[in-house]
């Protein structure tokens, strides 16, 4: 099998590719810095000759608004057209769980724009949900303005490995399409403040971690799920506990 990743050299770009070659799979990289930019559309169509899956773990360098909905909506367009046109079997978009349901974020509602040009591209996909990765709260812990006391939204989160995530997306591209979303998460599910709290003991920080219901997840009010699957999902298998013991 031949697998495209965009964002193959990321940070779950390049575990996924691994985990394809050592199963024997050819995996092309693409990525700026190997000349395939699905942003501007240079090298994609080349990219994606003769390929069977094509996997889009790409990021946006920026979170601006303006730019985390242009880089998006226009790798997004670009891949999946070069996809088509290549007769790709499968496109599989990595995306976040609950993420039509938070418009007041800006990225969120580029990746809602981004799912729904994978959905509507005639291409057989699947886009995989994931909540977020453990390596995500030391963003969530140590926000602006979180110095003797850290506040924090009260929902429910499930964090997941990333190599569990890796590993769920490298399965999919192995597996037929669904034409459908499948979410991923981790093994345990705890408020946010039970979880960051759980984190930061963890690091030896022993700031005071309140929970308040009213506190805002990077400017969107949650509802006690909103992070969470609420529906069927596959579970990693990676606790915290397990995480934060694994080398970096």
């Amino acid at each position: 099998m031949k697998a495209v990743i965009i964002g193959g050299s990321g940070f779950i770009g390049s575990k996924v590719a691994k985990f394809l070659k050592d199963a024997g799979h050819k995996v092309v990289a693409a990525s700026r810095r190997s000349g395939i930019d699905a942003v501007t559309g240079t090298g994609v169509a080349e990219a994606m000759k003769d390929a069977d899956v094509v996997i889009d773990v790409s990021n946006s360098p920026s979170f601006e608004e303006k730019d985390v909905f242009e880089f998006f909506t226009k790798s997004s367009s670009n891949a999946t057209r070069c996809a088509k046109n290549a007769g790709v079997g499968h496109y599989i978009a990595l995306s976040i769980v609950g993420v039509d349901d938070l418009h007041t974020n800006a990225y969120f509602r580029a990746k809602v724009a981004q799912e729904e040009i994978v959905k509507n591209s005639t291409v057989p996909y699947t886009i995989v949900r994931a909540t977020q990765f453990f390596e995500f709260l030391s963003a969530i812990a140590y926000t602006p303005g979180a110095e003797d006391v850290v506040r924090v939204s009260t929902a429910f989160l499930q964090p997941v490995a990333s190599d569990d995530v890796s590993t769920f997306i490298a399965t999919t591209a192995l597996s037929a399409p669904k034409n459908g979303i499948v979410e991923i998460a981790g093994p345990e599910r705890d408020q946010t403040d039970v979880i960051i709290r759980a984190f930061l003991s963890s690091k030896g920080d022993a700031r005071n971690v309140v929970g308040d219901p009213e506190a805002e997840y990077f400017g969107a009010k949650l509802e006690p799920t909103s992070l969470v699957p609420v529906g069927e999902y596959h579970k990693g298998a990676t606790s915290l506990s397990e995480w934060v013991k694994i080398p970096t």
